[in-house]
């Protein structure tokens, strides 16, 4: 007989019905030449900024229990242009450190380190993939608490990361999910198994 699935106590206290939606920043001029942008404070491209308004009516009826953004410029610019200035700032939500990397293209960076990836290998003054999911895990828990959804506002690689952290894989595994900018995903959950609800949309 078929019934209805209404979550358990403990299932509700682990968030089986948050939804965590997540927005790549529109693009920089780093950004569409392939180099590696962490701590560098870069703004949109002019119009990169059309394509953040253009996020606007697609976010507006999520109706948000909690908006998260990185302290950087390109995705708080993205965050305001989308409907949400006031987004509250959070670190956690930073993108990997690159290190001596930073501002290298992968192909530059493989000229000194042959396969060389940053989900594959160490960045040199930045930081590891241990560090990077010890901070997402942060963003995760703050998600599942909320009573409703959560919309983070963030960079390519701790975006994969974060969505990798979400499903309960290794950081590393964040290599197997494309995000280009300006771009709409959904994490949530099928029953009580964390799930990718929408990607790169």
């Amino acid at each position: 007989m078929h019934t209805e699935y209404v979550p358990s106590k403990f299932a509700r206290l682990i968030g089986v019905s948050a939804e965590l939606w997540i927005v790549r920043h529109g693009p920089t001029e780093w950004s569409r030449s392939g180099r590696h942008t962490s701590v560098t404070d870069l703004p949109l491209l002019p119009d990169a900024e059309e394509d953040a308004r253009a996020l606007a009516p697609r976010l507006a009826a999520v109706g948000p229990a909690l908006v998260l953004t990185s302290p950087r410029e390109r995705a708080r610019r993205t965050a305001a242009l989308g409907g949400f200035a006031d987004a509250v700032v959070d670190e956690d939500l930073v993108e990997w450190a690159y290190g001596d990397y930073e501002g290298l293209t992968t192909p530059q960076i493989r000229e000194q380190v042959p396969g060389w990836s940053v989900w594959t290998h160490a960045s040199p003054g930045g930081e590891s993939a241990d560090q990077v999911a010890a901070r997402l895990d942060r963003v995760v828990a703050r998600a599942r608490e909320q009573e409703g959804p959560t919309l983070a506002f963030a960079h390519g690689h701790s975006l994969r990361a974060l969505a990798a952290r979400w499903l309960g894989l290794p950081v590393s595994d964040g290599r197997l999910f494309r995000l280009d900018t300006a771009t709409i995903s959904v994490l949530g959950y099928e029953r009580e198994t964390p799930v990718l609800l929408r990607w790169n949309s």
